[in-house]
């Protein structure tokens, strides 16, 4: 056999390569016939959209958890959703990080109020913020509604308060949004996705 300097160092490296592998327990064949676990195929597969612009691109969330009763499942990996009309599986930087938000420990899961002359929030019900709210509105709106203008002629304004909608609502949502706060007399309003 006709071999050079350079072709016997390449012979002798692969050698000892698989020989140093095999000795310490490495075997190719085990190596190569062993399946592999998919990692979602114990998962909850939810679908649902991205909350960061007025966009909306779908979302694939999978969370593991057992389905029980009151049992929150943990989400392990988001990824965009290949039948959704919008996006069509793709996601800008902040939706592929979505995950780090969903795990974020400043993430807001609870609503929270400060109430006036303090410095510190305190978490509170859902009831009870809703009807916070809904009390807040009422008072503002029965002290600021504006009937008739100068002139006389009907207007219905309410004008101390304004509404900004959720950006990745459907176009339908959009529009009851819209019409409840134009009923309620509120001009100041405004949408992310320019309802």
């Amino acid at each position: 056999m006709d071999m050079n300097r350079r072709q016997f160092f390449r012979v002798s490296g692969a050698g000892l390569a698989a020989s140093s592998l095999v000795a310490l327990g490495f075997s190719p064949t085990a190596a190569l016939a062993e399946t592999r676990q998919y990692k979602l195929a114990a998962a909850t597969e939810t679908r649902n959209n991205c909350t960061y612009c007025s966009v909306g691109c779908g979302l694939l969330m999978y969370s593991l958890g057992d389905r029980a009763r009151n049992a929150l499942g943990d989400v392990i990996h988001i990824e965009g959703d290949p039948d959704h009309p919008v996006s069509r599986g793709s996601l800008c930087p902040k939706g592929a990080g979505l995950l780090d938000f969903v795990h974020s420990p400043d993430r807001l899961k609870y609503p929270e109020v400060r109430e006036p002359g303090t410095n510190e929030w305190k978490r509170i019900s859902w009831d009870e913020a809703m009807t916070r709210i809904a009390g807040l509105l009422k008072a503002d709106r029965d002290a600021n509604f504006i009937p008739t203008n100068a002139a006389g002629q009907t207007v219905n304004r309410w004008l101390t308060t304004g509404m900004l909608a959720a950006s990745a609502s459907s176009n339908e949502a959009g529009y009851i949004t819209h019409k409840v706060m134009r009923s309620m007399g509120i001009l100041v309003f405004d949408n992310q996705a320019r309802v």
